[in-house]
């Protein structure tokens, strides 16, 4: 990989039911920042998408890795 990068999972799919049946499927991923670069403002351009929340922030081998739950 190259850095910076985003990676990003599909980490579930929330359903809603009416009648029994399958009304709306609402997908989560967890989208995660990767950068070498602990100053970067673009996690906070991030955490401004619509449906985006902050989850954590960590560091492994000098990367810095944001991480955000945003739903689609």
């Amino acid at each position: 990989m190259e850095y910076p990068c985003i990676v990003y999972k599909r980490d579930n799919i929330r359903t809603v039911f009416a009648g029994n049946k399958p009304y709306t499927h609402h997908k989560r991923y967890q989208l995660t920042y990767i950068t070498r670069n602990p100053d970067t403002e673009v996690p906070d351009r991030l955490v401004e998408l619509p449906k985006c929340v902050f989850d954590r922030q960590f560091v492994v081998d000098n990367l810095y890795h944001d991480i955000f739950t945003i739903y689609f």
